[in-house]
């Protein structure tokens, strides 16, 4: 660690940003690029935020090789409201959309959009706990679906899609908010991506959604102004103020991505520290993980002890140490390590070694 003031943060969001993005963020805070403001008093319709939006989304399109018939929109309200922004805006047609369950985020999504239409729950994991990521292909989805919606990981049960489910010509959705910039996607084989940016991007308060040219325009007229994709299609994200801060450190996030190698050196890192964690909870005799291998994610590391008051004990000792919020899900327990993009190796090196201790010193 940089600073030996700082804590690794395993926390599931908001989570760790790249200390050097700190520190250069942090130089200047109060006057950014000697305009004599900060970025947060910065009127977004100024030439110097104009700049910053410009070359954010110029930066993004590039990392994830974004096609140009694909609308890169920066708006507020987190997953949650594209939860129902996606069917206010897609629901176009037959009004039917297929859902694959995965986690409690995908139900949610899934809930939300039954209120504007028929939704089918096409797959599900949920009679195992969500410990497996359901096997789909074309046939399984309804002909007239106006979209498929999935959640490509899954932060509370540490699952990932291994896999792009064929949808056929039916556009595809994915909620991608825990593993963005994670890896190398084909944004092609997607109709619409949505994220926050709190896991692998930014600050909380920003959402990024990726939406293909031809499914704009859908938006019932009763649809709130706000909540229409073409409303900031039209308005290159500047319908009312954006996030502008969030925006900015995002940024400033992405130039680090593409200065340090682009996001197949990213996805190679991200490999390489999951596999690490993974190969000493499966080689140890108090740790295990419950979600099947060729499904586990590589954001969000699930582990546990199977004694609930051991658990605890892990996790207040390991804050001892400087490494926090490896606490469960709630509702799930055990333990969980998000270890998004900006997590260095040294903070697994420190946990595997932590575990490796613990285990010896409570090993019945």
């Amino acid at each position: 660690m940089k600073n030996k003031d700082r804590v690794y943060n395993f926390s599931a969001g908001p989570s760790m940003l790249p200390y050097d993005v700190l520190e250069s963020v942090a130089g200047q805070l109060t006057n950014y690029e000697g305009s004599g403001q900060s970025v947060m008093e910065m009127s977004h319709r100024s030439a110097e935020f104009e700049t910053i939006l410009d070359d954010t989304e110029r930066n993004f399109r590039e990392i994830l090789s974004i096609p140009e018939n694909y609308k890169v929109l920066f708006v507020q309200g987190g997953a949650t409201l594209q939860f129902a922004m996606v069917p206010l805006n897609l629901l176009r047609k037959s009004k039917k959309a297929d859902y694959i369950l995965t986690g409690q985020w995908a139900k949610k999504a899934a809930e939300e959009a039954a209120k504007f239409g028929d939704v089918k729950i096409t797959a599900s994991s949920e009679e195992s706990k969500f410990t497996y990521v359901p096997k789909v292909n074309r046939a399984d989805f309804r002909s007239d679906a106006d979209y498929v919606h999935m959640t490509s990981n899954n932060t509370i049960y540490g699952t990932r899609f291994p896999y792009v489910p064929d949808t056929g010509d039916i556009p595809l959705v994915a909620d991608m908010s825990s593993d963005i910039l994670a890896e190398k996607i084909d944004v092609s084989k997607f109709g619409l991506i949505y994220a926050g940016a709190q896991k692998n991007m930014g600050p909380a308060g920003l959402t990024i959604v990726i939406v293909r040219d031809d499914l704009l325009g859908f938006a019932a007229n009763n649809v709130p102004t706000y909540l229409d994709y073409t409303t900031h299609a039209n308005n290159k994200s500047m319908y009312n103020t954006p996030s502008t801060f969030p925006i900015y450190v995002a940024g400033e996030v992405l130039k680090k991505i593409i200065k340090d190698g682009g996001i197949l050196a990213i996805e190679k890192a991200n490999i390489e520290k999951a596999q690490k964690l993974y190969d000493y909870i499966d080689a140890s005799s108090m740790f295990n993980c419950p979600v099947e291998k060729e499904d586990r994610s590589r954001m969000n590391v699930i582990f546990m002890t199977g004694d609930a008051q051991l658990d605890k004990k892990f996790v207040s000792e390991a804050k001892e140490q400087g490494m926090y919020n490896l606490a469960g899900y709630r509702s799930l327990g055990g333990m969980r390590a998000s270890i998004y993009n900006a997590m260095p190796k040294e903070g697994i090196d420190k946990l595997v070694e932590f575990m490796k201790q613990f285990e010896v010193a409570n090993r019945k």
